[in-house]
């Protein structure tokens, strides 16, 4: 039996309001950010470019931004240069990719539209990444997305954070309603919703506490990554995967994959 089938997350359901949806992203784009939770892998994704031959970053599932503006300011850092961003999501949060677009003087863009990241269309190019979204997809869905890369010559990054054991889920219990209790008011873009369903009505806290949940239950090892990559590889693609620990003590899963040069 498939556990991921019934063990659902609120914000993969296409009926799901967008209104709760979204101010869920945006809380996660906020705690991505505050925290800096995916600093340790800036250096994997400089070298996955540089082997890749790419300058710029097609972010896939990217929800409300999640750690992107932060990772952008991280590689930009390093780099000494610019380091373009496309954000792209299934059920697109534009309102905040408008916001981040407009905070990075348009170093980052965006599709308005909706972008599956199992068929990506060719002409979306550059070094492809999924933070805290590979998880969310079953095994079959998962080789989807890797084939499409591959089918389009792509490299990719798919990089999830976070410890799949007991205490992560108490964790997420315990922190998560005093991060909405006391940051709410600093979340952007302002919304007057959010509000409403944090404090008043609060959903946006319960639904990502639930979400977190069962995101732990999801978590895939290094090991299974590999697998899953290799179902689909062509044998033109170098891949690796691991964890890098961070400042707090949390372990960030990886997979890169890059074609091979003729």
């Amino acid at each position: 039996m498939n556990s991921r089938k019934f063990l659902f997350e609120f914000e993969d359901l296409p009926w799901f309001p967008t209104i709760l949806r979204e101010s869920m992203t945006d809380y996660l784009r906020y705690m991505f950010t505050l925290t800096n939770f995916y600093e340790p892998i800036t250096s994997d994704i400089i070298e996955a470019m540089k082997e890749a031959g790419s300058t710029h970053i097609l972010d896939l599932c990217s929800g409300g931004g999640g750690p992107m503006q932060i990772i952008q300011r991280n590689l930009e850092s390093k780099l000494g240069q610019p380091v373009p961003v496309t954000l792209t999501d299934k059920f697109p949060n534009t309102a905040a990719f408008q916001f981040l677009a407009d905070q990075a003087g348009n170093k980052i863009s965006f599709i308005p539209t909706p972008v599956d990241a199992a068929e990506v269309p060719g002409k979306l190019t550059g070094f492809r990444t999924i933070f805290s979204g590979f998880h969310h997809f079953d095994d079959e869905l998962a080789k989807k997305v890797l084939q499409n890369a591959v089918d389009n010559k792509a490299g990719i990054g798919i990089f999830d954070g976070g410890d799949k054991n007991i205490l992560t889920a108490l964790l997420i219990v315990i922190l998560h309603p005093l991060a909405f209790f006391f940051l709410t008011p600093f979340f952007r873009p302002f919304k007057l919703s959010r509000f409403f369903f944090t404090y008043i009505l609060p959903l946006v806290p319960l639904f990502t506490i639930w979400d977190g949940i069962i995101s732990v239950t999801r978590l895939r090892s290094p090991k299974k990554l590999l697998q899953l990559f290799a179902s689909v590889d062509d044998g033109n693609y170098h891949y690796t995967a691991g964890k890098r620990r961070n400042r707090w003590g949390m372990r960030v899963a990886f997979l890169i994959a890059i074609p091979r040069k003729p």
